[in-house]
């Protein structure tokens, strides 16, 4: 099997992507309304990294 070479920053947006359609998934009833909120939550999670990431980087600074 294949070894798989992640950055920090690629296996938490893999992160964010799994545990976003596992949410969409169990909490709403309709597809469109999952697809929405596993949408929005991705968008959480990724903003929530840059947003860290940024203050990390001029925390350091």
């Amino acid at each position: 099997m294949p070894k798989m070479n992640l950055s920090h920053f690629e296996a938490t947006l893999l992160f964010a992507l799994f545990c976003s359609a596992v949410l969409g998934v169990v909490s709403k009833t309709t597809d469109k309304e999952r697809l929405r909120y596993g949408l929005r939550s991705f968008a959480y999670f990724a903003g929530t990294v840059f947003g860290l990431g940024w203050l990390m980087y001029l925390g350091h600074r």
